[in-house]
């Protein structure tokens, strides 16, 4: 059962930074979409960046050129690990932040944010940014 586990998220002033990361374990799928989608109480699941052996890399407007989604590192049979690096951060970027991954064989739902292909998901970890 593929298992994915978030960590690196906490709190920080406006302008800070943080890295999350994601441990993916018991992965054997030949092609993937990983990436990191984040929730606020009351507000639907949105993406923040994706990275697929498709289709490359993907951001959601409102992050372009303050996160940056690491490439997929293989340390293991079935281990990988995937980073989100986040800069400049703001207090509207302050949610939980969750890791996904799934096999992408065809279709643009990897880029297009579409969470239901997905098929596997972590548990989350917060991130608040204060003004």
């Amino acid at each position: 059962q593929v298992q994915l586990v978030e960590s690196g998220g906490g709190s920080v002033q406006a302008g800070g930074s943080l890295r999350l990361s994601c441990d993916v374990s018991e992965y054997h799928f030949s092609s993937y979409c990983m990436g990191w989608f984040r929730q606020v109480p009351g507000k639907e699941r949105e993406g923040v960046a994706t990275i697929s052996s498709r289709a490359g890399i993907s951001y959601a407007d409102s992050v372009k050129g303050r996160f940056t989604i690491s490439s997929v590192v293989s340390v293991g049979y079935g281990k990988k690990i995937l980073y989100l690096e986040m800069n400049s951060l703001k207090p509207e970027d302050t949610a939980m932040y969750y890791c996904a991954a799934g096999p992408h064989y065809s279709g643009s739902w990897c880029s297009d944010f579409t969470a239901g292909p997905f098929g596997y998901w972590g548990q989350g970890t917060q991130v608040t940014v204060s003004s």
